[in-house]
Parts: structure tokens; C-alpha cells; sequence
């Protein structure tokens, strides 16, 4: 038995005996004996309908959750950009962590930087193994456990907080913007505007921080 990979939009399952989509269709035997020649995959009429659905500013409605879902990533993102070195430099005495200069600027630099090289380990996790929706679900998560780790006033959980921090945002980069694209078909006119109005919410979300 094979499985085909989880997309953002649409499940198949492929067997060698039949083919499911999501139990709207099923293929018998006879109807696969044409195989492995060519592979059809049918898509039902409510993904159609989803992609032509106009009820967030006229686009499909899936374009509301992703724009919010990165509106706040980029939140969390920048926010900890802005105040985490003047956390990590104050004093105990201030609620810090009293970190020198040079060793705060170090755990920085490697947060910033690790941020962005796990989205390379993320999207391959989400192309081959759990799927762009999974990856950008247990992303944000993940992120959450972080922020919350980092509120508990210790060394530890501070630096188990980044590390959640840093795993959840590689889920979570490279596949959201993925699943933008598949909201819409490669004719769609709306597709540009779809994308200006996602980067849209990662200016909001920066400003907000």
C-alpha cells in the first residue's frame, strides 16, 4: 500500500486496490486496472467551491485563518526580537536574567539565525512526512508551549522557551505561505492580491510588536 502525501487543501489515499478521496469517491478494481499508465485524482466539488468562495474581502474564506495565523507568528516573532536582549541584560534584581552584553548578543544571534535554518528541516518535514497543514497546525503550537515556557521565571525553561520558539516557527514559515498558493488555481486573477493581502498581516503583526 502507498500513501499519498497530506496536502493543505485535499487527502487522497492511494492503494493498490482502490483509491479514496476523503469518502466521496472510491475506485474499484476494475476501474485501477488501467494503472500504474496514468494516475487520476479526482477533486470533489467542495474543494472546488472553496476555492471560488468569496467571503473574506473576496477571497476564499481559508485566507482569514492563514492571514491571522501569520498576522500573530510575526507578533511573537518580532516582539521577541525587540525585547529580548534587554531581557536577557537586565538584572535579576528587574526580572532579567542579568546577562553580559557579549553573551546576550550571542544567544540573539543564534535565536535570529536558527529561526530562519529550521524552515529548511520544516518543509521538508511537512513535504514528506506530516503535511503543510499538520506542519503549520503543530507550528503554532509549538510556538505557544514556547512563550509559555519562557514565563516561568528560570534559566532552564528560558532556553527550553527559544528552542520550542525556534522548532514551531520552521514548522510553521515555510508551508504557511504554500498554502496561500493553493487557495488558488494557477488562473485565478485573484491570486496576487490573495498573497498582498497574507503579507498584509506580517506588517501588522511586526507593528503591532
Amino acid at each position: 500500500m502507498h500513501a499519498c502525501p497530506d496536502y493543505p487543501i485535499f487527502r487522497i489515499t492511494l492503494c493498490w486496490n482502490q483509491v479514496a478521496f476523503q469518502d466521496h469517491l472510491v475506485l474499484d478494481n476494475s476501474q485501477v486496472s488501467q494503472w500504474p499508465a496514468r494516475i487520476i485524482v479526482f477533486m470533489s466539488q467542495d474543494l472546488s467551491n472553496a476555492r471560488w468562495n468569496t467571503s473574506f474581502f473576496g477571497h476564499p474564506r481559508g485566507l482569514s485563518t492563514l492571514f491571522f495565523t501569520e498576522m500573530w507568528e510575526r507578533f511573537s516573532f518580532y516582539g521577541m526580537r525587540a525585547l529580548l536582549i534587554l531581557f536577557m541584560t537586565a538584572t535579576v534584581e528587574h526580572g532579567g536574567l542579568g546577562f553580559p552584553t557579549a553573551k546576550a548578543g550571542a544567544v540573539y544571534g543564534l535565536y535570529t539565525a536558527m529561526v530562519y535554518l529550521v524552515t529548511l528541516p520544516g518543509g521538508w518535514i511537512a513535504d514528506r512526512i506530516i503535511g503543510q497543514r499538520r506542519a503549520v497546525l503543530w507550528g503554532g503550537v509549538v510556538i505557544a508551549l514556547g512563550h509559555y515556557s519562557m514565563a516561568i521565571p528560570r534559566l532552564d525553561t528560558f532556553y527550553l522557551g527559544l528552542g520550542l520558539i525556534v522548532i514551531g516557527t520552521g514548522l510553521l514559515k515555510p508551508n504557511i505561505s504554500t498554502m496561500v498558493g493553493d487557495l488558488y488555481t494557477p488562473e485565478d486573477h485573484r491570486r496576487d492580491a490573495g498573497f498582498s493581502i497574507f503579507y498584509m498581516g506580517i506588517n501588522i503583526g511586526a507593528l503591532l510588536s
